[in-house]
């Protein structure tokens, strides 16, 4: 065999391994995105389910009775599917109460619509829970949101302001981890919307008209 011969063997054989090394590389490479997107696949079917299970939780909880403005139906009031959890609707302005109803601190009273609630603890406004990152809870992180249900604590922090009533944390916070965890996502997959509730009222500072 020539030199011609052999230096055109041997580039035979060097191009064909190239060849066999780059398909091998190009299969690996197309089974790896393959698993890549089996795996995205199943989480997202998994953060699907995850929110369901919140949606599930937030609806027989009632959690939209005072977290949803409503709409008028025959049916009765319900809560407004445009605005879901968004909470007492700010453009109403702060309520004001009669000087009669003042001086009696046995009741409390709630807005048509049961978004605010007036008592012996001042006045009170059902928060938006939406994802809005300055007027809802879009910067709250998960474990925020947990210890905020868990403590009765405003952002669950030791020695915030007490989460006011009549919102039963208490009772919620017999949830299982999972389920405020699905309830969190499910918040969180709502479309946020800007809704700047009032902050709670102290008694001392409602405002009473004659």
């Amino acid at each position: 065999m020539t030199l011609k011969n052999k230096t055109l063997t041997l580039t035979i054989v060097v191009l064909s391994v190239v060849a066999t090394i780059a398909a091998c590389s190009d299969a690996k490479s197309k089974e790896t995105e393959t698993k890549k997107e089996d795996i995205t696949e199943v989480r997202q079917k998994e953060k699907d389910e995850l929110i369901a299970r919140g949606k599930y939780l937030v609806t027989v909880s009632g959690c939209n009775d005072c977290h949803s403005p409503k709409i008028m139906t025959q049916l009765g009031p319900v809560p407004d599917s445009t605005k879901l959890m968004s909470g007492y609707p700010s453009e109403r302005g702060i309520p004001t109460l009669s000087e009669a109803i003042a001086k009696d601190q046995n009741w409390m009273k709630m807005s048509p619509d049961a978004t605010v609630f007036v008592g012996p603890w001042g006045i009170t406004f059902g928060v938006n829970l939406t994802p809005d990152e300055t007027t809802g809870i879009g910067n709250w992180t998960e474990d925020v949101f947990v210890k905020t249900i868990r403590t009765g604590k405003h952002l669950g922090q030791e020695g915030g302001r007490p989460v006011m009533p009549p919102m039963p944390w208490y009772m919620i916070a017999k949830m299982t981890d999972e389920d405020l965890s699905s309830v969190y996502h499910y918040l969180m997959s709502l479309p946020p919307i800007k809704n700047p509730v009032p902050a709670p009222i102290p008694p001392t500072e409602i405002k009473i008209v004659k």
